[in-house]
């Protein structure tokens, strides 16, 4: 959902970030195993990589707002952490996603099976070639304040968001398939060509090539409705009380302390149940919170993981599996730094990680050891992939085939850096450090920095080496390998550079056969992994969470999409 760093292992009930969105997290915030471990391809899943060319969508009915159902009223709290933007043009990691896709729509969605749905469009028709898309806006579609959203509502969201003042690090990676986005990011002109208003009701837009992906892009919040008096008249700090046209509006907001949502009554679907979602900002253990009666839900670590699986305990009956996320946790290198320029000292690293030991011994099995960069079950993901796997003498052998086989070959220090504050850096990373020095005599500083300044560091590629995630925006090949790995992507943080993988995703952007797309996509991971572009360490599996009796319908899912609305409390 997003370009997403992710929260580490965290859950997506517990609103941690991660960044775009992947972000930050410790390896304390992992869940716990469940009974099996998550394994399969896409095809078990049951998500499918975009088709060519779709038929045409089936609207919603308008539904009248009642909130006289039994299933109406209450309150669900839950444990957080501030995001970084409430802003939908600027939203790059998942702690904002998780709010912003609760208090705006956009002209499609991923509904909880991961397909794509109309939202405030109720139809839609794509043109024979492909590359024209006609939408037709609800006529019930409201702001929360019942101002009625119209076609020009989604032209000023998306010029907005790739307007170069806006400073968006994610509109050309969302928006610039669309005709006269790219020349509004280059400061070249305010308006896209590509992006019409054919009446209130009507908008096209024309892409500059026939995408699969395209409407899966849609989905996320750079192109969003947004109402432009509301942006005019609060200036920079809009999002302040922000005007949206989700299941929800923004009540409250006390930094660090707490956030409340309220049911938006101006919605056009069904309005969500809950009077209220509680957020909790100020921090706390989040096991004893939820022993306290504080919060509703939490995720479990290891350290309760005996305890609460045990069936004479009264807190196992609040035992939930939950499905692993369509998430990578990794380190990144900046490939245009010494000594990360050179390959065989990145394959060295790689082939000196011991992720069996880490996954069992770290996690206790929490964990799944990655071998790739798509996670098991994603759409694509290829079990035949060929990893770099741990090998202590192929490492050395590496080491001293490179242009730094000694300290002294190295001009500076390794620094990895990481999100957190106070405290010691996670402990896997700590192990990696250590099995790099054990093997190699590779020593390395870690560099703990908190969340935001990681993000601006990540984005303007001033970090050496940097661990994150990377959770998946939207099911398609294409918002991994492309978005992180093509030498021109604005989201390419390590600077990675290879003239075939960039033939191979570019030319899977227009392949229209699912199969030969398929093979074009994971051509490119294999030599992605090769060139330990990425040093891929651990997957998600499938977790463990506790939740109150009184919560109904919270659905687990491995991406972030807008979850509270069908969330039902019975006192």
């Amino acid at each position: 959902m997003l370009r997403k760093l992710i929260a580490t292992g965290a859950l997506a009930l517990v609103l941690v970030g991660a960044v775009a969105c992947g972000g930050g997290g410790s390896d304390e915030d992992a869940p716990a195993e469940a009974d099996a471990t998550a394994e399969g391809t896409a095809a078990s899943s049951g998500i499918e990589i975009a088709p060519a060319l779709g038929g045409n969508p089936t609207a919603i009915p308008a539904t009248a707002a009642d909130t006289s159902g039994d299933k109406f009223g209450g309150k669900l709290r839950v444990l957080g952490g501030d995001p970084p933007t409430l802003d939908p043009a600027l939203v790059s990691d998942t702690s904002s996603a998780r709010i912003v896709l609760e208090l705006f729509s956009g002209l499609v969605r991923l509904d909880n099976s991961l397909q794509i749905v109309p939202d405030l469009a109720e139809t839609w028709v794509r043109s024979d070639d492909g590359t024209v898309y006609t939408f037709t806006i609800r006529d019930d579609a409201r702001f929360s304040d019942g101002t009625p959203i119209t076609a020009l509502d989604f032209k000023y969201g998306m010029e907005r968001a790739a307007n170069p003042d806006t400073e968006s690090t994610v509109a050309e990676l969302y928006l610039a398939d669309i005709i006269g986005v790219q020349e509004i990011i280059e400061g070249e002109t305010t308006t896209a060509s590509g992006i019409e208003v054919v009446d209130a009701r009507t908008l096209k837009l024309t892409i500059d090539a026939p995408k699969a992906y395209f409407l899966a892009k849609l989905t996320y919040p750079t192109a969003f409705a947004i109402m432009k008096s509301n942006v005019e008249a609060g200036g920079r700090t809009w999002t302040d009380n922000p005007i949206g046209s989700g299941p929800f509006i923004l009540e409250e907001y006390r930094i660090g302390e707490q956030m409340i949502l309220a049911r938006n009554d101006n919605y056009y679907n069904r309005l969500a149940y809950l009077d209220s979602v509680e957020i909790n900002l100020a921090g706390g253990v989040a096991m004893a919170m939820y022993e306290a009666d504080e919060i509703d839900l939490t995720g479990v670590g290891l350290a309760d993981l005996d305890r609460v699986q045990d069936p004479s305990n009264a807190i196992n009956r609040d035992l939930v599996s939950v499905p692993p996320g369509f998430t990578t946790s990794y380190l990144g290198f900046n490939v245009d730094e010494s000594p990360f320029n050179d390959v065989k000292f990145r394959q060295a690293l790689a082939h000196a990680i011991d992720k069996d030991l880490i996954a069992e011994q770290v996690f206790a099995g929490l964990v799944r050891p990655a071998e790739g960069v798509l996670p098991p079950l994603f759409p694509g993901f290829n079990d035949g992939l060929q990893s770099l796997d741990f090998d202590p003498d192929r490492a050395k052998q590496l080491l001293a085939e490179s242009s730094y086989p000694s300290l002294s070959d190295r001009d500076k220090r390794i620094v990895i850096t990481t999100q957190g504050t106070g405290g010691s850096p996670s402990l896997s990373i700590e192990v990696m450090a250590d099995m790099w020095f054990q093997t190699l005599g590779v020593s390395v500083e870690i560099q703990q920095v908190e969340f935001a300044t990681y993000l601006q560091d990540l984005y303007r590629n001033r970090l050496q080496a940097f661990f994150g995630g990377w959770e998946a925006d939207y099911p398609d090949p294409q918002d991994w390998l492309d978005i992180l790995f093509h030498s021109e992507s604005p989201r390419n943080d390590g600077n990675y550079s290879n003239p075939e993988v960039d033939r191979l995703v570019e030319q899977a952007r227009t392949e229209q056969d699912v199969v030969l797309r398929t093979q074009l996509y994971q051509e490119a991971e294999q030599m992605i992994v090769d060139d330990v572009a990425w040093l891929p360490i651990w997957w998600d599996t499938q977790g463990l969470a506790l939740i109150k009796e009184r919560v109904n319908d919270y659905n687990f899912l491995p991406m972030t999409i807008e979850i509270f609305k069908d969330v039902w409390i019975q006192e």
